[in-house]
């Protein structure tokens, strides 16, 4: 057991990245639901060509133009077919060296929808979505956003418990990048989960493009932030609210642990309605001697 673990010292990786996979037959034609299970819709031609290229826009993020030295990736799949012939297509741009492993892992799967899809009435259900609220419409036969935050809650958990263990080789002197190649939705679940975001918040997100990938990069005080590798354009054009973005550029710089102190929208969005007082009536006291 090296230094670091025995003082309990918790290694982490210095980008988690999100990716979606590449275009496929379903977002070019939803007829291809009717006949082909949603699990193994294949990647387009040009969905191939978008995970090489993303492979490569990665590559350059994690190696960071070619400037370090000592970094590794680390790959997180669903098992969907267009998901796996990403980080296929996306493997390429790394060296066998630079790569510590790849999980398939069904808790990132895309949201089930029901099975074979009837064109017509899933565009009915889809509007239906729009006016009951995406994140608590639940699918006939399906999921809903909310049942996909719950099964990626416990995927983190299992992430959290890789880093602590270190299965993914951490070292001080290692930059490891996690990447999660998964689903649109699925991919702002993970979002919204990390970063305390609440439904109404989540409601406001706009979902990725095809391949189009979000960097949380760990900031000198030990939390990630999506605010240091994006632009506060980008993180706009993503639904981000004025206080969201706020909190992206506070995670980047602050000393882990003054959370609250630092983002009181977090509680005005609750208790918005009380005086602010430095008056202590003891109320609470009286309260706790009852």
């Amino acid at each position: 057991m090296d230094k670091s673990q025995k003082s309990g010292h918790r290694c982490l990786p210095k980008r988690i990245i999100l990716v979606r996979h590449g275009e496929s037959q379903g977002n070019l034609d939803m007829a291809a639901y009717t006949t082909t299970p949603d699990c193994r819709i294949p990647l387009t031609p040009l969905g191939v060509v978008q995970a090489r290229t993303a492979g490569e826009r990665i590559q350059q993020v994690v190696s960071e133009g070619g400037r370090a030295a000592r970094w590794k990736v680390y790959f997180y799949v669903s098992p969907y077919e267009r998901t796996r012939a990403t980080l296929r297509e996306i493997g390429r741009a790394f060296p066998r060296k630079r790569i510590i492993g790849v999980r398939e892992e069904c808790r990132i799967r895309e949201q089930d929808f029901g099975n074979f899809q009837v064109e017509e009435r899933m565009k009915v259900i889809k509007e239906t979505r729009e006016r009951f609220g995406r994140f608590f419409f639940r699918f006939p036969e399906g999921e809903s956003a909310a049942d996909v935050f719950d099964r990626v809650a416990s995927f983190m958990e299992s992430l959290w418990r890789d880093i602590d263990m270190r299965r993914l080789e951490q070292d001080d002197n290692l930059d490891v990048n996690l990447v999660i190649v998964s689903h649109g939705l699925t991919s702002r679940v993970f979002l919204m989960k990390w970063f305390k975001w609440t439904v109404d918040q989540f409601e406001l997100l706009n979902n990725p493009d095809n391949c189009e990938f979000r960097v949380m990069q760990l900031g000198p005080g030990g939390e990630y932030s999506l605010a240091i590798h994006h632009t506060p354009a980008e993180l706009q054009l993503w639904g981000l609210s004025p206080e969201m973005i706020a909190d992206q550029q506070w995670r980047a710089t602050t000393v882990r642990g003054s959370w609250y102190e630092n983002c009181p929208w977090h509680l005005d969005n609750f208790f918005h309605h009380l005086k602010d007082s430095s008056d202590d009536d003891g109320s609470s006291d009286e309260c706790y001697n009852a």
